[in-house]
């Protein structure tokens, strides 16, 4: 069954006549008839009483064309109804973002989305990289917030901000107050090492064996929030994102910036090449954008001046 033979029937039924309904649809009646004829072949009734030169509808007639008026009516509104909803900011964003990122970046991108946007709804799904590329590529994904490397030439790659890591101990630790803290410094120190099942626990890894320095690893977690609460109950260090620095109030820990060439991850927006944005996406794209090139990266330069008079006095 298809549109055009629905609006044929109703035409015919309408203009009681396949010739004046032909003339109406600009179509040719044989064409016409002919597609009408299809129809009911297709369910197997007729939909019509041929009397002469007159005819009506049959019970099955009459039951199609209550149902096909308004399958016709609401294909007909479709486009002004998406017009408006575009307009009015209405419509579905489903954003994937990496577990180390998300409760430090999506909530402040959240709240400007939605003074932005407040009708519109958003779907946030929290996992691993792999995860999250997958499903960017099989298009059940709008929008992904990842950190590089990511190797998959389907997806598009927003640059955001370079997150820097930062080095993390309990409040009064002896290298908080030193004027210059090296990775000799921190390879000396036990170690609480983010799950190298995130990407940031691997950039970690990495980071250290670049520097020749292998890290006394104590203790691992797959939660930075974990990570957070053994540095203030003295385990030892580690190195964690300014994002998630910047986001700690609490008193029990602080963050110093390593000396030399300083270790960060990229992070970037991520979508389909080839995936259709509705207004909706793009628009909480242009907010994360905005946000992060206006709040966060600014934020963590203010902690590491922070850091930097503290140790001064």
């Amino acid at each position: 069954m298809e549109l055009h033979q629905l609006r044929y029937f109703v035409a015919v039924a309408d203009e009681g006549s396949f010739t004046r309904a032909a003339e109406a649809c600009l179509v040719a009646q044989p064409s016409l008839s002919q597609q009408i004829i299809k129809l009911e072949k297709e369910l197997g009734t007729p939909l019509f009483e041929r009397l002469g030169r007159r005819i009506q509808l049959t019970d099955a007639g009459r039951m199609l064309y209550e149902r096909a008026v308004v399958v016709l009516e609401t294909v007909e509104r479709f486009p002004d109804e998406l017009q408006q909803a575009d307009a009015a900011g209405r419509g579905r964003v489903t954003v994937g973002a990496i577990l180390t990122v998300a409760p430090y970046l999506l909530p402040s991108w959240l709240r400007r989305f939605r003074r932005r946007c407040p009708e519109a709804e958003v779907v946030v799904h929290e996992d691993l990289t792999a995860r999250i590329v997958e499903e960017l590529v099989r298009g059940k994904l709008d929008v992904g917030v990842l950190a590089l490397p990511i190797d998959q030439p389907a997806l598009h790659l927003e640059p955001l901000m370079d997150d820097e890591l930062l080095l993390a101990m309990p409040a009064g630790h002896a290298l908080a107050n030193k004027s210059r803290v090296t990775m000799k410094d921190m390879i000396r120190e036990p170690f609480i090492l983010i799950d190298p099942v995130h990407c940031l626990g691997e950039q970690v890894l990495a980071f250290c064996l670049e520097r020749d320095c292998r890290p006394r690893v104590v203790c691992r977690s797959s939660q930075i929030l974990t990570v957070q609460e053994m540095i203030a109950l003295g385990h030892g260090v580690s190195l964690l994102p300014a994002c998630a620095a910047v986001a700690d109030r609490s008193n029990k820990r602080c963050y110093r910036a390593l000396a030399g060439k300083r270790p960060a991850r990229s992070l970037v927006l991520a979508w389909h090449k080839d995936r259709y944005q509705s207004p909706v996406v793009q628009s909480f794209i242009e907010v994360a954008k905005a946000e992060t090139a206006g709040s966060a990266a600014p934020s963590a330069r203010r902690l590491r001046d922070r850091s930097a008079r503290g140790s001064a006095t």
